[in-house]
């Protein structure tokens, strides 16, 4: 495969980008056509998804919303050639407190291609919004822009990739075997999916995550991401009448904020940021405990090594208190690698096929993307929608972006059909 060769040989790459663009008859341009004449069922499709709630910690909302996927990619891309189900209720412990964890199943789904070495897509079916939010926010199209909970993070991404697919099948184009895998935890940190998604990835030949783009460019590159909490523990005492036999964990947390504050290096891409603070029983009481949460953003290992030697490190200024770093890292740093410069550029020449100048950047913000680029394989991240509002109640996608995005999709799996 082309974004697996090492060697700088240009011969296939300029076979593939021929193929899927302005060569051999405008193929991109034939997929845009053919896609533009199923817009109102693309549109139709996303309109009975968004209606669907799936907030990542309702597991019966996810349960239907996954029956009705299910459902709706058979009578969409017919049977798959195999499937496995994960139970998310099955795996894992919530939050240090023993009771047994209960997420999202994961749905793996493997369709027959040409070639034996699959392409993984990974679409979360997730969102962060609660139960309820509907009723107030109900899928509405306007014009070009769509509009609902989820739509633009990251369900259209989805409803783009299985379109493209079908105007793949409709035009008798191959495509290489594909490794679709859905779950329903990523929105927080997927905990049950990420060893699921390092071993599909481990046996792709590259990646493809439907997140939504950055104002239309794809993600090649993406920030890693810590989740720390510093626990400190003082000695309480009387404030007024004998302060100096106390240890204020207040106190040290302030010190510790400071520095951790001063480890940013914005320079190279990393941020610290403590978003919150607790701490004490009373104004008249030297703090007994205190505790601080802290969102870590690094741009390389070397960084997030960095962090993790300084974190270790922290130490109390008074003796008689005590420090203790708890958490981890939430996702690895998706670093800009050779192959995945490669599968950009081959992704830029088939968007030229459609007239596009695609464009590529390096975002704050993690995905399961993350997870495969730490393992080496090639990464295309932000294939999904074109719009705005991730998290927010303007998220909003554009209707002429999906069917321009799933043509892109689609000609981009022609050309990473091997020869």
């Amino acid at each position: 495969m082309t974004t697996q060769d090492e060697t700088g040989q240009n011969g296939a790459a300029d076979d593939a980008s021929n193929r899927a663009g302005g060569g051999r008859g405008g193929v991109a341009g034939e997929l845009h056509a053919w896609l533009g004449r199923h817009r109102e069922e693309m549109l139709a499709d996303l309109a009975a998804y968004v209606s669907l709630e799936t907030p990542s910690n309702d597991r019966t909302l996810l349960d239907a919303a996954l029956k009705w996927l299910d459902g709706w990619l058979a009578a969409r891309l017919g049977p798959p050639a195999a499937t496995r189900l994960v139970d998310g209720g099955t795996r894992g412990e919530a939050g240090g407190r023993g009771e047994p964890a209960v997420y999202g199943d994961v749905r793996l789904n493997d369709y027959a291609g040409l070639g034996e070495v699959p392409v993984l897509l990974l679409a979360h079916y997730d969102t962060v919004w609660p139960a309820g939010t509907l009723a107030a926010w109900p899928f509405t199209v306007d014009g070009d822009l769509a509009t609902g909970p989820g739509v633009f993070d990251m369900k259209a991404g989805l409803v783009q990739l299985v379109w493209a697919v079908r105007a793949l099948e409709a035009a008798g184009l191959p495509r290489p075997p594909l490794r679709l895998l859905l779950n329903g935890d990523e929105e927080i940190g997927s905990p049950l999916s990420r060893p699921l998604i390092e071993e599909a990835a481990e046996s792709s030949a590259a990646v493809l995550v439907f997140e939504a783009s950055a104002d239309g460019a794809l993600k090649t590159a993406r920030k890693g991401v810590g989740i720390f909490q510093v626990a400190i523990t003082g000695v309480e005492a009387h404030a007024g009448l004998e302060p100096a036999k106390g240890a204020s964990a207040i106190d040290e947390l302030a010190r510790a904020v400071r520095h951790l504050h001063d480890l940013a290096d914005p320079a190279a891409g990393t941020t610290l940021n403590v978003g919150v603070v607790r701490g004490g029983t009373g104004s008249n009481v030297v703090a007994g405990a205190a505790h601080a949460e802290v969102d870590v953003r690094v741009a390389s290992q070397a960084e997030a090594d960095r962090i993790a030697a300084a974190l270790a490190a922290l130490r109390p200024h008074d003796e008689r208190a005590a420090i203790e770093v708890r958490g981890g890292w939430n996702r690895p740093v998706m670093e800009r690698g050779p192959g995945t410069a490669r599968l950009f550029a081959l992704a830029r020449d088939v968007a030229a096929g459609l007239g596009v100048e695609l464009e590529e950047c390096s975002v704050g913000g993690a995905s399961d993307g993350n997870f495969a680029a730490a393992l080496g394989l090639p990464v295309l991240d932000g294939l999904g929608a074109v719009g705005a509002g991730a998290h927010a109640r303007h998220e909003h996608v554009s209707v002429r972006g999906m069917v321009e995005r799933s043509a892109l999709t689609a000609a981009l799996l022609n050309a990473l059909t091997g020869p």
